[in-house]
């Protein structure tokens, strides 16, 4: 995917990125000026989708409930969130972050403390991509690929096209 080869020439320590998935053929017939911007000999191909980075996402509110208040236009085929997250791995035994202090360098210190990018995609058709890409293997070819990779997240912008 585009966006996770973008992402890592972004670097890390990136804040949460949102994108809108348009219809590439339908941009450039809005602003042809596009066309050469995004390097089209001629007419786009019908299938393909040009990520388009909306407004920062506001940092002082849960991921959960600003995606919640997202709803696309029609002319918006997909959508896809770029977030970087810290996980813990190889541990089964369920950990207790304090609840004062700093949580977050609290997570850093502990064993198996891992730095992830992830990428995930939604068509408006059901369609379904993520990739993530861990800091400790930071290379193209040590990219996980995959339809539902991430489904939570997946799931969650999958809700900002369904209708109340």
């Amino acid at each position: 995917m585009s966006l996770e080869r973008h992402a890592s020439e972004q670097g890390w320590d990136q804040p949460i990125r949102m994108y809108a998935l348009v219809p590439t053929a339908d941009l450039v017939a809005r602003e042809p000026h596009l066309a050469e911007m995004l390097g089209l000999p001629g007419e786009a191909d019908p299938g393909d989708l040009t990520p388009v980075e909306q407004e920062p996402l506001p940092g002082d509110v849960p991921l959960e409930e600003v995606l919640g208040r997202i709803m696309w236009p029609e002319a918006v085929a997909g959508c896809a969130l770029v977030m970087e997250r810290l996980v813990v791995r190889g541990s089964d035994e369920t950990l207790d972050p304090p609840r004062e202090g700093d949580a977050a360098a609290w997570a850093r210190e502990q064993p198996g403390a891992e730095e992830v990018r992830m990428v995930a995609g939604v068509l408006r058709d059901g369609g379904r991509y993520s990739a993530l890409r861990m800091r400790a293997h930071d290379s193209a070819d040590q990219v996980l690929n995959g339809e539902d990779l991430i489904p939570g997240l997946t799931a969650a912008l999958a809700l900002t096209f369904e209708e109340d």
